[in-house]
């Protein structure tokens, strides 16, 4: 719950401290520019705040793991709410409504989730899991997306190095077999999730194993 908290404050920071021309670059979501990436981080916050105030009486059926939808091919770049989020992006015109607006929900977000009782079981997108799974699995979101906020602006702090460590943890839950040593946290997510193209020698340690393109 901590590290999930400690996650998204440091999301949001990096997002109040993007400039206007910041917005229009391309962030490290394929077919993004920073500006849709942010607007997408909108819809997630909202997404936690539903969640959490739509409880489940079943058992779990999902944790943290099994939560994502794998897939070992790129999206095409059709997906109908990809699309929306475009297009909802560029209807905020100015950029300082934009950010906000994340600071608006975002901060009621945070906030729900540092009430929530870790045990309690919750329901979104037809599955049930325990709050903790649940926001476990977005401190892989925000992770990747801070990642993606920092793509082509080296100079801005990346994502906590304990978000870094988990969601390294996570994704290698996830593909059944962990990533070389040699790979920094940050390096094995980002060649992980197909974000950046591996090296040759990095291929070389990888072998024949493919990117994993969560959703």
């Amino acid at each position: 719950m901590d590290l999930f908290s400690r996650s998204w404050a440091a999301l949001r920071t990096a997002v109040a401290e993007l400039s206007d021309e910041d917005f229009t670059r391309p962030s490290g979501c394929a077919g993004w520019l920073v500006r849709d990436l942010v607007c997408h981080l909108v819809i997630d916050a909202q997404d936690v705040l539903i969640t959490l105030v739509t409880p489940a009486d079943a058992a779990p059926t999902h944790d943290a793991v099994t939560y994502w939808a794998v897939s070992d091919t790129p999206p095409a770049g059709d997906d109908p709410l990809d699309a929306l989020i475009v297009r909802l992006a560029a209807a905020y015109e100015e950029p300082a409504l934009l950010t906000f607006h994340l600071d608006d929900v975002g901060s009621a977000a945070g906030r729900a989730a540092e009430l929530a009782d870790p045990s309690m079981r919750v329901s979104t997108q037809d599955m049930v899991l325990t709050a903790g799974d649940y926001l476990s699995a977005y401190v892989l979101e925000w992770t990747l997306h801070h990642l993606d906020r920092v793509a082509n602006l080296p100079s801005v702090p990346g994502p906590p190095a304990a978000g870094l460590a988990r969601t390294r943890e996570l994704l290698e839950r996830i593909a059944g077999v962990p990533f070389p040593a040699s790979f920094s946290d940050t390096d094995a997510l980002l060649v992980g999730t197909g974000r950046r193209a591996p090296t040759g020698a990095e291929q070389a340690a990888l072998g024949d194993r493919s990117p994993l393109y969560l959703g």
